[in-house]
């Protein structure tokens, strides 16, 4: 007696057809059930999404302490330096980088190497924790902003 192997896997493949489409339906009707967790947490996250940053936790995440920074050198423009903190750095090798720097106490906020601080100041360059002043991209630095050494 000869059996066509052919037969046989045509209603196998077919059951395993349907029931992945039977477990696939099942998923779907799941997770649009009402109250289902996971589409609460997915409407959450969009709509967080849209918050902005705080700029305390973006410091700390740099590097930043909570305490006052103090800065390195304030020879040639003097009372600029007491102004300013450096409360985080990120040093990106050609590219230049950025730095967090608080204004007056305020919330501190990114500069990228190039941009300018206040009126008559540039972020000239970061280091691993400074970022050196000036008042032109070209000239030498004005003042240099340290960040504080790191708690052990």
């Amino acid at each position: 007696m000869q059996s066509n192997s052919q037969s046989i896997w045509w209603p196998r493949i077919a059951a395993f057809m349907l029931a992945g489409l039977a477990a696939a339906s099942a998923v779907y009707w799941g997770l649009k059930w009402p109250g289902s967790s996971v589409s609460t947490a997915a409407s959450s996250v969009t709509a967080s999404g849209n918050a902005s940053s705080d700029p305390q936790a973006v410091a700390r995440a740099l590097g930043g302490g909570s305490g006052a920074i103090a800065p390195a050198a304030d020879m040639v423009m003097p009372g600029v330096g007491s102004r300013l903190a450096l409360v985080g750095v990120v040093a990106n090798g050609k590219n230049g980088g950025a730095a967090l720097i608080s204004v007056d106490g305020k919330p501190a906020r990114p500069y990228r190497v190039g941009a300018r601080v206040e009126d008559n100041l540039v972020l000239q360059s970061v280091g691993l924790r400074s970022a050196s002043l000036a008042q032109s991209a070209e000239g030498p630095a004005n003042v240099t902003l340290e960040m504080p050494p790191l708690k052990k």
